[in-house]
């Protein structure tokens, strides 16, 4: 099990669109992805969990993978989000 704090910087937060490119690219991977966020968990997978996190701009989730490929998947995830998740 890897992990690694990352900053929301796209402006609008984690809304429906960076959600989807962010679950997009979790799916894509075999691990466990979660991310956890104000002591909650939520599933990186899964665009209603990502959502009901209601992550904000500025806000900062910790990224958490666990499986065969986790390293590529956290480095894949942790660039896209710092990219502002295409906008």
């Amino acid at each position: 099990m890897i992990s690694q704090k990352v900053t929301i910087k796209n402006p609008t937060g984690l809304h429906l669109r960076p959600a989807g490119m962010l679950c997009k690219e979790a799916i894509k991977y075999k691990s466990l992805i979660t991310f956890t966020f104000r002591g909650g968990t939520a599933n990186a997978k899964s665009v209603l969990s990502v959502l009901g996190a209601c992550v904000k701009c500025g806000d900062e989730i910790e990224l958490v993978c666990e499986g065969e490929d986790e390293e590529r998947a956290l480095q894949a995830l942790v660039d896209l989000i710092e990219s502002g998740l295409g906008e």
